[in-house]
């Protein structure tokens, strides 16, 4: 493609800015350029949560957002994503002690499912029936934030620290903890997602009903 092709192209796209969602005050996200608005609709864009709030701090936590809807010249977007960096990961490690992680799928009140991925790091050794003691403290943690949250309020709950807060309080009675962190949080499905998925599983579980000889 030519030279003046290329401009061409350039100019009779536009751009899109990018806001998060009303959750985290509709802050710019960035821009994203493109021909037709409906382009822009399904993709994602990453950032911290230290550029988010203004505290470097935060900066080895990952957010991902995803463009649901377009307006004018401004980008709309729902959170998909909650991710701690590698490198802050690989700094909480230390040779000779243990690392329970766990992997839970629950459902929010307001019916969106996702998956979370919250992670214990003891002082020393622990044994295997500890941490399979801590990893139980883990799951039932994050169902029972689920069971009385929101999507919008579980999140939040994660972000704030209050998730790991309410992990580390019970787990540190059974073994010596130097931290607790959610790892990683995914969503899965939306409400419209899952009930989609329950119909259909209530219309396969009808077929395989078995029919008596007439």
């Amino acid at each position: 493609m030519s030279e003046r092709s290329v401009s061409k192209s350039r100019e009779q796209k536009r751009w899109y800015s990018v806001l998060a969602p009303e959750q985290f005050d509709r802050q710019e996200l960035g821009e994203t350029l493109a021909e037709e608005p409906d382009q822009v609709v399904g993709r994602t864009i990453t950032t911290t949560l230290g550029e988010l709030t203004g505290d470097s701090g935060a900066n080895n936590t990952k957010l991902t957002f995803k463009i649901t809807d377009v307006g004018s010249d401004t980008a709309y977007t729902e959170f998909i994503k909650y991710e701690l960096t590698r490198d802050y990961l690989r700094s909480l490690v230390r040779r000779g002690a243990s690392k329970v992680e766990a992997s839970i799928t629950v459902l929010t009140t307001d019916d969106y499912r996702i998956r979370v991925q919250p992670v214990a790091l003891t002082t020393k050794k622990a044994d295997r029936s500890q941490e399979k003691a801590i990893r139980r403290v883990m799951i039932d943690k994050v169902h029972a934030a689920a069971e009385e949250r929101t999507f919008e309020a579980f999140v939040d709950a994660i972000v704030e620290g209050n998730l790991s807060s309410a992990v580390y309080g019970e787990a540190k009675l059974i073994y010596p903890l130097r931290r607790v962190e959610v790892q990683k949080l995914t969503l899965e499905a939306r409400p419209r997602e899952v009930a989609a998925e329950e119909e259909a599983s209530v219309e396969v579980d009808g077929d395989e009903v078995a029919v008596g000889d007439e």
